[in-house]
């Protein structure tokens, strides 16, 4: 070739395919197209099946729909077969039902009932343990330093602290090490235990992530997920009389039980934020476990109240006398709604006082996965979707105390 010679054009191998595509692209824009005795009309009415289950290539598809804009009787055809094909796809989701795991469970203790049964008390943070370990076992290397941040609300401020998905489960393992403790099992943390101030759930934490010689791995799911099984197993015996210790949180203590259905609603709380970094679905735990959470958090407001109104955050009780311990006194009525509902009368005077239906002075309504998210400090009180009536400083103080449930 001669230095002013023009390059030829390079040839492009043709297959039966190829030829095909084009014979089709071509057919579709002549009039015998229309013509439904043609054999173009043939030729693209025979592609509908193939193009309603979206299994034609781009030059396929664009001259069936170019076909379909001027002939009704295929696009009549084309509309019922992408019907039929939408009921062959059903859209749900592939992942379980949160209920199968324990509807399983009961069909088989039903027939061979275990020798050492799970407290009801406790079925909570079985399940909700199991449930993150199966999210936990399809995650790949990179998901498990996906960014997330845990939230909750100290006082009236919410606050936060960026980790990872590695560093949430190390922080689950901690906090589940004060129950650990408590019953006697091995400290997950080891010789970093001095190193906590305290036993509170953000000192135990700090600790874990100051004594690791680099951010956690997926290396801390096979400790984590041994310590929920030790857990489950020990409190099993427990629940027979073996021994229910309290267990310490710091400034509080919680009975073994309310520990572990406080360790259920964190474990959950906490799969949400590792799912959502790593843009995964991730249902509510069982209505009847939700329940037993929300339960719990009912029972600790009067607590909270009381302590924020110490620290001058909550108005000032109005009781005309002292209420003695036992006695009705004002009371807000906290109604749930969808998933784990139910009503609960919060004394608002005194921890001491009974709920009382004749000493109601406000009335609060929020959906109960909505509540528990205002608990975990997932939602300011101003921002909940709350529907109420009444007192409207009672009302403020019972849903700034439910956020105040709250901790890392």
């Amino acid at each position: 070739m001669t230095p002013d010679a023009a390059p030829e054009p390079a040839k492009t191998e043709e297959t039966p395919e190829t030829v095909e595509t084009a014979e089709i692209t071509e057919a579709a824009k002549t009039p015998e197209a229309m013509d439904q005795s043609g054999p173009a009309h043939s030729l693209l009415k025979s592609l509908l099946g193939a193009w309603a289950l979206a299994a034609c290539s781009p030059e396929e598809t664009a001259a069936v729909q170019e076909h379909l804009g001027g002939c009704g009787d295929c696009a009549q055809e084309a509309l019922a077969l992408r019907e039929a094909v939408g009921l062959l796809h059903r859209p749900d989701t592939l992942d379980p039902a949160p209920g199968l795991r324990t509807q399983v469970l009961e069909g088989c203790l039903e027939r061979r009932p275990p020798r050492i049964p799970v407290p009801d008390w406790a079925a909570p943070y079985d399940a909700e343990t199991a449930r993150l370990d199966a999210l936990l076992q399809d995650m790949d290397d990179r998901e498990w330093h996906a960014p997330v941040r845990l939230r909750w609300f100290e006082g009236e401020d919410a606050t936060s602290r960026r980790t990872t998905a590695a560093g949430v489960i190390a922080h689950l393992m901690s906090v589940d090490g004060l129950v650990a403790v408590a019953l006697g099992l091995d400290d997950p943390l080891g010789d970093a235990t001095g190193a906590a101030d305290g036993p509170t759930p953000a000192a135990r934490t700090e600790a874990c992530w100051r004594a690791a010689h680099r951010p956690p791995t997926r290396s801390v799911r096979a400790p984590w997920r041994e310590q929920t099984h030790a857990l489950v197993r020990t409190v099993s015996f427990a629940a027979n009389g073996v021994r229910r210790p309290p267990v310490p949180y710091g400034a509080f203590e919680l009975p073994l039980p309310d520990a572990m259905l406080d360790r259920a609603f964190e474990c959950w709380v906490h799969a949400e934020d590792i799912a959502e970094a790593v843009d995964y679905p991730y249902e509510p735990p069982a209505p009847r476990h939700l329940h037993r959470m929300i339960d719990l958090a009912a029972r600790m407001l009067p607590g909270v109240l009381a302590g924020r109104r110490r620290a001058g955050l909550a108005s000032p009780a109005r009781a005309r006398r002292l209420v003695t311990a036992g006695a009705p006194g004002r009371s807000l009525r906290l109604e749930i709604e969808g998933l784990g509902g139910g009503q609960w009368l919060i004394p608002l005077d005194s921890p001491a006082a009974v709920g009382s239906a004749d000493h109601e002075v406000a009335h609060v309504a929020l959906d109960g996965v909505e509540f528990c998210r205002l608990a975990a400090g997932h939602v300011a009180p101003r921002e909940a979707a709350a529907g109420h009536v009444g007192d409207r400083e009672a009302i403020r103080d019972v849903l700034c105390a439910a956020a105040s449930l709250s901790r890392m």
